[in-house]
């Protein structure tokens, strides 16, 4: 291994201790502004070390064709210390205020759908619901001034067939039907 692919092995390792602390960071900035429950938290340090560990071994396998060395553990320090000496603050406040637009987008989003769609829908349902119940309020009123007038037209027509009352035989579901249609007459209109 030459001085050159010696030096940007290191190099490459200080890039990835850099990487993988930020990684840490965003992960631990994330999983408390998510708040996820406890038992998850082994599940997120298993996904956070298994995406760490190959970008070191594809770092390492670019730089170096994968040998591993002392210095590359040194590189991998220098660049963990450096990231939290320099860089931490600053990714810290980067992943919270991305959380932030990230929040206000989608608050905007919601409100944006909540106005344009939803609503528009609820107010068509509403008009809906009045002019049906409108319409339905004057079908009775209307349906309550055709019976009125004419239940006398039926009385006439009973009493003017009276005489052949006697020639015809009424099944006996039409009777119920007419004591029925009686009932509710006297129910609608004795009020």
């Amino acid at each position: 291994m030459t001085l050159n692919v010696q030096f940007h092995t290191i190099f490459m390792m200080f890039l990835s201790g850099v990487a993988i602390s930020a990684m840490f960071d965003v992960f631990r900035v994330l999983s408390g502004k998510l708040r996820l429950p406890r038992w998850t938290i082994p599940l997120v340090d298993t996904v956070y070390w298994i995406v760490a560990t190959i970008l070191v071994f594809r770092l390492l396998i670019y730089s170096n064709e994968g040998q591993v060395r002392m210095f590359i553990f040194l590189g991998m320090g220098i660049g963990i210390c450096f990231y939290f000496a320099f860089l931490s603050q600053v990714v810290v406040r980067l992943t919270l205020f991305l959380i932030r637009v990230v929040i206000a987008i989608y608050k905007f989003i919601a409100k944006t759908v909540e106005i344009l769609i939803i609503k528009p829908i609820i107010g068509l349902y509403r008009l809906t619901v009045i002019i049906l119940g409108f319409l339905l309020a004057v079908a009775i009123f209307l349906y309550r001034i055709v019976l009125q007038l004419l239940y006398p037209l039926w009385r006439l027509l009973l009493w003017m067939t009276r005489p052949v009352h006697k020639y015809f035989v009424i099944p006996d579901w039409l009777k119920k039907l007419t004591g029925k249609i009686v009932t509710l007459y006297r129910r609608l209109f004795s009020k």
